[in-house]
């Protein structure tokens, strides 16, 4: 199982699934990973050499990934609701951001139904 960025990556897996694991890597980015640095997209994760992960850390470098990414998402979202706007007092509220509607549905975000009487 090897390890990048500080994530298991799954070994009995594709290389390109496995990459998915880390957060801030889609299904797209981990394919253009592969075909920048020639990794055939079949290959395992325990099948990949020292080399070869040492080729993906590097490359992996270059973008914002994991802690830092998680980061910024939650300074992005501290700073809308400081400005108090709208979708800043809709995250503070506990309710959809993206102008889903409620009257019906919504209840992952907006949590159990309370009981009545």
């Amino acid at each position: 199982m090897p390890r990048i960025m500080a994530v298991n990556v799954p070994g009995n897996k594709h290389i390109v699934i496995g990459l998915t694991h880390i957060f801030g890597i889609g299904r797209s980015r981990s394919e253009a990973i592969c075909e920048e640095l020639s990794i055939a997209t079949d290959t395992k994760g325990d099948d990949l050499t020292e080399s070869q992960l040492n080729q993906i850390r590097e490359h992996l470098d270059s973008f914002t990934l994991e802690g830092d990414l998680r980061r910024e998402n939650m300074l992005s979202i501290k700073r809308l609701m400081e400005i108090a706007s709208y979708r800043g007092r809709r995250h503070r509220l506990g309710l959809p951001v993206n102008g889903q509607r409620t009257k019906t549905n919504a209840r992952t975000r907006k949590g159990k139904k309370g009981k009545k009487g």
